[in-house]
């Protein structure tokens, strides 16, 4: 269930796409100008003065911007950008829709609904193939974010999870093929490691809360709120950290969890509105890590994650950035390398060609 950016920043957890109708504004009359020609100049104050999006678009004003995201480090990252929309500060109208899974997303954008999307950074690259080059990548808004969780003290590299069953969500998704890269990195297969897929992370979650010695792989911030639930737990594993390890010697590509995309033909007719929004990203994704009580009490009213606390604790881990131009592409490119290799259907069965990455000139 989704609720309206107004609605999100009153603290609800679900959302849904947020109209953003201009100010309606009426011209007070009183009966001793109620005459014909009074009338007349009433109806054409309230003709001018009545705006909507699409009216302000056609003369020049502000544009709508439709925005998906997932209740997670994505949409994290937005809190600022969200809260100046709100405001009637943001340099364009958004309108939100936040989503548990990324299918809800990708659907909508693929349907020509969204605008712009944050997804899992293997997503894009499926997307661009699907569509044939309809997806440019303009940022990429989270790093790793996954992190091996347990008990176990005797885990303390990714060679110790030998003999072990490790539980994670989503075969065929960013933790399975990161975890899969990284045992076989390590000289280990799935028959070394039994991998035990769950529907929800909150299932995972569930089982080490229960069981604490079995071994978890979670995103942020649902490793903070496991270990929120249960003291004996702590992170064994850093996958990024770990990934670094394998890369020194492998190329030196960054594991990217998230990246921020928008339809090509949108960016085609309305750069400035993309460009605008790729600042504020910016802005937002910054200020989230430099004002952590500020931000994770923003993040705790949208419902993306239930308390404060938690989410301040969960920030620091999350990676939430804003990495464009250049820089984005090479850190990228490298990622998707790794998992084209590994498996092609990961990335849509061929690499993104050059004009999937936004590089402004």
């Amino acid at each position: 269930m989704k609720k309206t950016v107004s609605l999100l920043l009153a603290g609800l957890m679900a959302l849904t796409l947020a109209g953003c109708s201009g100010q309606d504004s009426q011209t007070e009359t009183t009966e001793a100008a109620a005459e014909t020609t009074a009338e007349a100049a009433s109806e054409s104050a309230d003709a001018e003065e009545e705006t909507t999006p699409e009216a302000e678009d056609a003369i020049g004003e502000k544009p709508t911007v439709r925005v998906g995201s997932l209740n997670g480090p994505t949409s994290m990252g937005l809190v600022y950008v969200m809260e100046a929309a709100d405001n009637g500060e943001a340099a364009n109208y958004y309108e939100f829709n936040m989503a548990t899974a990324a299918d809800e997303i990708t659907g909508l954008l693929v349907k020509g609904d969204l605008d712009i999307a944050l997804i899992p950074a293997n997503v894009a690259s499926v997307l661009y193939n699907k569509t044939e080059g309809n997806i440019t990548v303009v940022d990429i808004n989270t790093l790793g974010v996954l992190y091996v969780v347990s008990a176990d003290d005797s885990i303390q590299s990714v060679a110790d999870l030998k003999g072990k069953t490790v539980y994670l969500t989503g075969m065929g998704t960013t933790p399975d093929y990161v975890i899969q890269y990284l045992l076989k990195a390590n000289g280990l297969t799935t028959e070394d490691v039994q991998l035990e897929y769950k529907t929800e992370a909150n299932e995972v979650a569930a089982i080490l809360k229960e069981t604490p010695d079995a071994v978890g792989l979670l995103p942020q911030p649902f490793v903070t709120s496991a270990m929120a639930q249960n003291d004996q737990l702590k992170i064994v594993l850093n996958l990024t950290e770990e990934w670094d390890k394998v890369q020194e010697q492998a190329g030196g590509s960054s594991m990217v969890t998230g990246v921020t995309v928008v339809r090509t033909d949108f960016l085609e007719e309305n750069q400035e509105a993309v460009d605008a929004f790729l600042d504020e990203h910016e802005e937002s994704s910054l200020a989230v890590n430099d004002n952590l009580d500020d931000a994770a009490q923003k993040v705790a009213d949208l419902g993306i994650i239930p308390k404060a606390e938690v989410a301040k604790k969960a920030i620091p881990y999350c990676n939430i950035t804003c990495i464009r131009g250049e820089e984005m592409k090479t850190a990228l490119s490298g990622y998707l390398q790794v998992l084209y290799d590994q498996d092609p259907t990961s990335v849509g069965g061929a690499l993104p060609g050059d004009d999937f990455y936004y590089i402004p000139q």
